[in-house]
């Protein structure tokens, strides 16, 4: 995971970005999208800020794009 992804100031909707859902946390599988909402209201997380993709598939971030 890259660091930028576990602060909430560097994510913002509109931006795409990669994920890891709940169900791909063992095989580290990224799904890709666009950001529609950021459900973490911290402004750190150690496992990535959880966002809602415009998909509606939702996921920590664990790169910016």
């Amino acid at each position: 995971m890259r660091e930028d992804a576990q602060y909430r100031k560097n994510i913002t909707p509109g931006i795409e970005v990669g994920i890891i859902l709940k169900k791909d946390q063992r095989s580290g599988r990224v799904t890709y999208g666009i950001v529609q909402d950021l459900l973490t209201s911290a402004a750190y997380h150690s496992r990535g800020i959880k966002v809602r993709l415009e998909d509606g598939q939702v996921g920590r971030v664990v790169e910016i794009l």
